[in-house]
């Protein structure tokens, strides 16, 4: 029979409704009976026991809020009853003891990638064309229209929409109401052009609205973005427009790469608009040195390459109730496989750790990457309140609607991308991995805003699990996303990649879904198949402003 309740951790004190309940149902759990005095929606979560005002609720093990008012047992838990409550952390001893996950399958498979002089090695070949500053926007668009469709780097969707044919309904006098009942998607006639280089993979424009104005940590941070973004393993080179003014200076650049890469050697071209002859000449150059640069690239060709080669960060966004319970402890456990095989992996979005910030610090490897995670936490969460937020306040509208009813709560079951290993290193915002193992990576829980400085520190793959759908994805790095349930996967199956779903109606355990997610990223990593986001041409970036604006 399915199971259509679950206690996370035996500790807890509220059960997962797997299924709708209606009022008045009887639900039988572990030889309980509970008779519910109000419906549960699925991914809600329910009563175990009747709580007095105060009494602290617990979930995935962890404190997860306190009980704003008497909740009867077998009750839905609310906004309206529950408010977010965490435990305390400090730094102490450490439990960095860890029981790795058999490898046999993977540790002898390799995946075809891109080797760098810098001993690196890339998922994509891509090459860059970016702005120091916002003001470059328009030059990076033109140069963009110029020269991207006509080297054959369409993105590869399924469909077209129909402009003529709605333009052609309109001068033959169509009404409104025939335009909106008109189909205008064209399914199977955008094809896929033939590319001048068939060995990059793409041209990458970036546009931001950062580099002049703010504070100059803000553009000094932009650079070393920026400067991670084209030493990263799955760019071939790059293309620099700056307009010459600007607080993020060429030279600002050109030191932080210098500071992550000091054998740095890739073709970097970089331009400045105020020293030039005039617009049009600025633009034939970066246009021309571009494809020189891409003729170059070219070059490279894809070789095999150990596991031990690959970045995975770990993202989740739009999260529902089963995104702790499936989708993300599946991650987890392709994180720890990873892990175990001498690879990289990050994890990131330190608002969604509050809560959980002692097990991070118990399974930090040493006493200083203990020391700053704590610092960089309480730092966050002092900073957020005097704006006049705080963590308590990182639940969306979609996360609440779908179960997820305090930040502790969400942030238990987020922390579970992070699998069981021990943490080797703690980065701020723009600092680089470097040796194996997990990394935690200081970024907010904007979706984008985070992976892309998952990206900016190394990542050349990011997984990205959802429960309630999201189009997101990265310029540079391959964005999987993996679904918590059936429903989306198949409601969204144009976005989404592979279905954790079926952790919940027991067709998988988290540990099969964990090594096929690794079989899909194999491929993946190949180029074998390319994500629903690269289909879709979805190359989200939003670089993290931290600072006030001057």
């Amino acid at each position: 029979m399915k199971n259509t309740a679950l206690k996370v951790h035996p500790s807890d004190n509220v059960i997962v409704a797997l299924r709708d309940f209606a009022v008045g149902e009887e639900v039988v759990f572990q030889d309980h009976h509970f008779q519910l005095p109000e419906a549960i929606p699925t991914k809600h979560k329910f009563a175990e026991r009747d709580f007095a005002q105060g009494d602290i609720i617990t979930m995935y093990g962890v404190t997860v809020g306190r009980a704003l008012l008497p909740i009867p047992r077998g009750a839905r838990i609310t906004t309206t009853n529950l408010a977010h409550a965490s435990n305390a952390y400090e730094v102490g001893k450490r439990q960095t003891d860890w029981n790795a996950p058999d490898i046999s399958k993977f540790k002898d498979q390799t995946f075809q990638g891109y080797l760098r002089a810098d001993g690196a090695v890339g998922t994509r070949n891509y090459w860059l064309v970016i702005p120091l500053v916002f003001c470059e926007n328009r030059n990076i668009k033109v140069i963009r229209e110029a020269m991207l469709e006509s080297l054959g780097y369409a993105t590869d969707r399924d469909f077209s929409v129909d402009m003529a044919g709605l333009i052609q309904q309109y001068q033959n006098g169509a009404t409104a109401d025939t335009i909106l009942a008109t189909e205008v998607i064209k399914t199977g006639s955008d094809i896929q052009r033939n590319r001048l280089f068939p060995n990059v993979d793409g041209i990458k424009f970036l546009t931001h609205e950062g580099g002049c104005g703010g504070i100059r940590q803000d553009s000094e941070t932009l650079c070393r973005l920026l400067a991670g973004y084209i030493t990263h393993p799955n760019v071939a080179g790059a293309t620099v427009l700056s307009l010459g003014c600007q607080n993020a200076q060429i030279g600002l650049l050109e030191s932080a790469i210098a500071e992550i890469k000091p054998t740095f050697d890739k073709p970097l071209f970089l331009l400045e608009q105020q020293a030039s002859k005039s617009e049009r000449d600025f633009i034939a150059q970066a246009v021309k040195k571009t494809f020189a640069g891409l003729m170059e690239a070219n070059k490279i060709t894809r070789q095999p390459a150990g596991l031990h080669h690959l970045s995975l960060g770990l993202e989740c966004g739009g999260s529902d109730g089963f995104s702790g319970i499936s989708a993300n402890p599946a991650l987890g456990y392709t994180s720890d496989l990873l892990v175990a095989l001498k690879a990289k992996t990050i994890l990131s979005e330190f608002p969604e750790l509050n809560g959980v910030e002692q097990e991070m610090i118990n399974r930090c490897l040493t006493a200083e990457s203990a020391e700053k995670f704590a610092h960089i936490m309480a730092t966050y969460a002092q900073r957020a309140e005097e704006v006049g937020s705080g963590f308590d306040m990182n639940p969306s509208p979609g996360n609440i609607k779908d179960g997820l009813i305090t930040d502790a709560m969400k942030s238990a079951g987020a922390a579970k991308k992070g699998g069981t290993s021990p943490v080797v290193g703690v980065l701020d915002y723009t600092e680089q991995i470097s040796d194996p193992g997990l990394y935690l990576l200081c970024t907010p829980g904007n979706d984008v805003e985070s992976t892309t400085g998952l990206a900016g520190s190394g990542a050349n793959l990011i997984v990205f699990t959802t429960g309630l759908g999201t189009p997101t994805g990265n310029p540079i790095a391959p964005t999987v996303k993996m679904s918590s349930n059936t429903a989306l996967a198949n409601r969204m199956a144009d976005l989404i990649d592979i279905n954790a779903g079926t952790v919940i109606s027991g067709e998988d355990t988290i540990e099969s879904k964990g090594e096929e997610l690794l079989e899909l990223l194999i491929k993946v990593a190949s180029g074998e198949v390319l994500t629903k986001a690269e289909r879709l041409g979805q190359d989200d970036f939003i670089p993290w402003k931290r600072g006030v604006s001057l």
